[in-house]
């Protein structure tokens, strides 16, 4: 499931965390580490199952319209497509896919119960929802399509203020993943639409990527210090105070992740901790960052301190 991408910005949080707590144990940073990777699995079950909740909330509605003394028409003869769609009926009826979120706590209980309802509201008075709603046809192929179209909805789940203060509240390393996650469920619903099974991820996307998280903050953690000490030598008119921690650690990190990955080139190092300044630092950083990761990158390599081989490894 996590790319490269998260991976490393995963060790960057920890890595950040350790420096400024002051703490070098490695066995705490890989503890916390895996912990964190874990629980974007866990987030992306929480927010797919999202979809038997909006199901359920759809069905307590029509409940509530049919046990009134007056009810309306449209009341009395409720539309029943969203409440009996077949993607949260798919979703409910695989038993891993159940036993995971009951297992972790990754279900949309009472306390949430207000939260869905607002999601539920807002649907609602979508276009493409009521266009779905208006169709007479049902399938599995048109209910992903729906969905597909829900967990796209910016305002719904990415932007959603409420939504991301009640994942906070669950867990702080749910933080900045939420759009990851989301795109994640997307592309299996696509799946689903196809091939009329989803796919089960893992907490990696490559068998190999737990070993480059495990091996990045190990680099990372065991050579902070040399590593910083070459940062430091290679800044002119060096103030500590002027520079902003997490750029430091960003640099850090690239020139660990250059020295322990001989494979990668170090064209996507650079370009992956410049990409990730932009995110968690100040406007300025992706230019010092760029600049300064690059240049020490390349001493290393003239002076045999980081060796890359291979066809397209080391750009002139």
């Amino acid at each position: 499931m996590l790319n490269r991408r998260l991976i490393r910005i995963k060790v960057f949080k920890v890595l950040y965390s350790m420096v400024t707590s002051g703490s070098d144990s490695l066995i705490e940073a890989g503890k916390t580490l895996d912990y964190s990777c874990e629980k974007t699995l866990h987030l992306y079950y929480f927010i797919l199952n999202c979809a038997a909740a909006l199901a359920g909330a759809a069905r307590s509605r029509i409940e509530t319209g049919l046990k009134k003394f007056n009810p309306t028409p449209e009341e009395r003869n409720p539309n029943r497509k969203f409440a009996d769609n077949a993607v949260s009926a798919y979703l409910s009826a695989d038993p891993r896919f159940v036993k995971f979120c009951e297992d972790h706590g990754l279900v949309w209980n009472d306390d949430m119960s207000v939260l869905v309802r607002r999601l539920l509201a807002d649907l609602s008075t979508r276009d493409y929802f009521q266009e779905y709603m208006a169709s007479e046809t049902r399938s599995l192929e048109e209910d992903c399509g729906l969905f597909i179209r829900i967990f796209s909805d910016l305002e719904l789940f990415e932007d959603n203020e409420e939504l991301a203060a009640a994942l906070e509240d669950m867990s702080l390393f749910w933080i900045d993943d939420l759009g990851f996650v989301l795109s994640v469920i997307v592309r299996n619903l696509e799946v689903l639409r196809a091939k009329g099974t989803m796919p089960v991820p893992g907490v990696f996307l490559k068998d190999d990527d737990r070993e480059f998280a495990k091996e990045l903050m190990r680099a990372a953690m065991t050579g902070y210090r040399k590593y910083m000490d070459i940062v430091v030598a290679n800044t002119s008119n060096w103030d500590p105070d002027r520079v902003v921690t997490t750029d430091l650690v960003l640099i850090v990190q690239g020139i660990a992740e250059a020295v322990r990955f001989p494979n990668i080139p170090l064209k996507v190092t650079i370009n992956e901790y410049v990409e990730i300044s932009k995110f968690y630092s100040t406007g300025n950083s992706r230019v010092f960052v760029n600049g300064l990761l690059d240049r020490i990158l390349r001493k290393m390599v003239d002076s045999g301190e980081v060796v890359k081989s291979g066809r397209g490894l080391i750009e002139n």
